[in-house]
């Protein structure tokens, strides 16, 4: 089993299409995540019945496992426990924060925080392994009703050890300025599955994007 992400300079974090195809997808997502580095994968499937969200486990887990990638769990922390997933991202409204914390031992917990600093401090007190700050730019992904400013990111890199991602429509044009600011991840959906030229470009847009504006 890998183990919880780490940032070493800033890293892809990537977040499956809302809706997937199991009898494509992991091809697909097999070569996504051969063609360069991604920290984690985040099982994404909203409002889902649960035994389609067990089959996505079961198909994509140890793609993303085998390859060293971190397989997180939206939203569901005792599913995540259940099935072997290396963790869960919860938002402010998934449940009881401390008791996901136990529930998931020394599994990753990641947490929404929108554009709150207090929730960002909340969540590190509470054991989060990383706290999420977005969206940053507008998205179809996602209802995004919280807009942060950079200095989120800064101020936080600033002061605290835990890791933060950054989400909400980043993509490789517009991403340098999350990556000075001192996101170690960045969290994309649509950069990578609906890159013109395929996932594969799409992980290798990113990666490069990352490398150019940490150089």
């Amino acid at each position: 089993m890998p183990h919880p992400p780490e940032p070493r300079g800033c890293r892809l974090y990537l977040v499956t299409p809302p809706r997937i195809d199991l009898a494509t997808f992991p091809d697909t997502l097999a070569r996504a995540l051969d063609a360069g580095d991604v920290a984690c994968l985040q099982l994404r499937l909203k409002d889902a019945p649960e035994d389609e969200v067990l089959r996505a486990i079961d198909a994509l887990r140890p793609l993303a496992q085998s390859r060293d990638v971190a397989f997180l769990l939206n939203d569901d922390a005792e599913l995540a426990a259940r099935t072997g997933c290396d963790g869960a991202h919860l938002g402010q409204e998934d449940g009881d924060h401390a008791a996901a914390r136990a529930l998931l031992r020394e599994a990753t917990l990641g947490i929404t925080c929108h554009d709150s600093r207090h929730l960002a401090m909340r969540a590190g007190e509470m054991g989060a392994d990383y706290v999420a700050f977005g969206a940053f730019f507008p998205t179809t992904t996602k209802d995004a009703r919280h807009r942060p400013e950079l200095e989120i990111l800064e101020w936080w890199s600033s002061i605290f050890e835990i890791p933060c991602v950054a989400i909400g429509g980043i993509t490789a044009a517009n991403c340098a300025p999350l990556v000075r600011a001192g996101a170690d991840f960045l969290a994309v959906v649509g950069a990578v599955w609906s890159h013109p030229e395929g996932p594969a470009a799409g992980v290798r847009a990113m990666n490069e994007a990352i490398a150019a504006a940490e150089g």
